[in-house]
């Protein structure tokens, strides 16, 4: 079975922070190492977020002002991490390829973006009590 393309996974603080507070500027930018050579980080699942929408690495590439070389290189690193596939991809030429993400692949972004939720409320409950002290850009 495949993931539908064109899913996206939306996150939401549960209780926004006021706007213009140093809080309510505050972003994570997660990077989860799994080994010396293995990191999933934000590109790697705005990548794949990507080629979800597009059904195309090249697309997918483009969209992120990325070369196909770039995206294909990333993929093929992503592939690697695990034992399951995360993309599929077909052959180009005169009827055209394409790549989807797979249920597995699926699975992993939204648990990705779950987990930066989650960080993000982490963030704003530590941090609360520093709101008045987080100096403007």
């Amino acid at each position: 079975m495949r993931a539908k393309q064109g899913t996206v996974v939306s996150i939401k603080p549960k209780r926004p922070p006021a706007a213009g507070s140093g809080i309510a500027r505050l972003s994570p930018r997660l990077r989860i190492v799994f080994g010396e050579a293995m990191r999933l980080g934000p590109g790697k699942i705005d990548l794949l977020e990507a080629i979800g929408r597009t059904g195309s690495i090249s697309a997918a590439g483009r969209e992120l002002g990325m070369s196909y070389r770039r995206a294909w290189v990333l993929v093929d690193a992503v592939n690697k991490m695990f034992t399951r596939a995360v993309v599929t991809a077909a052959a180009g030429g005169s009827q055209g390829g394409g790549a989807q993400l797979t249920e597995f692949g699926l699975a992993l972004v939204t648990a990705y973006r779950r987990v930066e939720a989650r960080t993000l409320a982490a963030i704003q409950e530590e941090l609360a009590p520093f709101d008045r002290d987080i100096a403007q850009d």
